[in-house]
């Protein structure tokens, strides 16, 4: 393994996908499991999203299409909130929504709107329990 490589597929990893996520990922890795969280941690993220050719926006807004088109919609739910956290707005994440249901499908496009609002709402309920109430 290549520990460059892997650090900056760790720092690129938790910009795009979170703290938390990573954590959590890392901590549960096993002896089965963990040469393939180093394998996705050097080589996706380390290689790919480590190469400032395109910019994370640009990287997000490809994986959405890709990740829909395979159907994974656990990753697509991981890759909305990594959209919106590299700068995608909510009117792009829909036009790049419309676009998937029209190349990947009717069905496919309904899956990933449902998750998309799933993600938006989570989002919007979180800023609004770190306002303060008004009385």
């Amino acid at each position: 393994m290549d520990q460059h490589r892997f650090a900056i597929g760790e720092e690129r990893r938790r910009n795009v996908l979170g703290d938390a996520y990573v954590d959590q990922s890392l901590r549960n890795a096993d002896s089965f499991n963990r040469p393939f969280q180093e394998l996705v941690t050097e080589y996706c993220w380390g290689t790919c999203w480590g190469d400032e050719t395109l910019i994370p926006r640009e990287r997000s807004i490809l994986n959405l299409g890709m990740i829909a088109a395979l159907g994974k919609m656990h990753e697509f739910e991981l890759h909305v909130r990594g959209a919106l956290k590299n700068g995608l707005s909510h009117e792009e994440l829909r036009a790049a929504l419309i676009q998937i249901a029209v190349y990947c499908g009717i069905p496919v496009g309904v899956d990933c709107f449902r998750v998309a609002r799933k993600v938006l709402a989570e989002l919007a309920e979180t800023s609004t329990d770190a306002q303060p109430k008004k009385e």
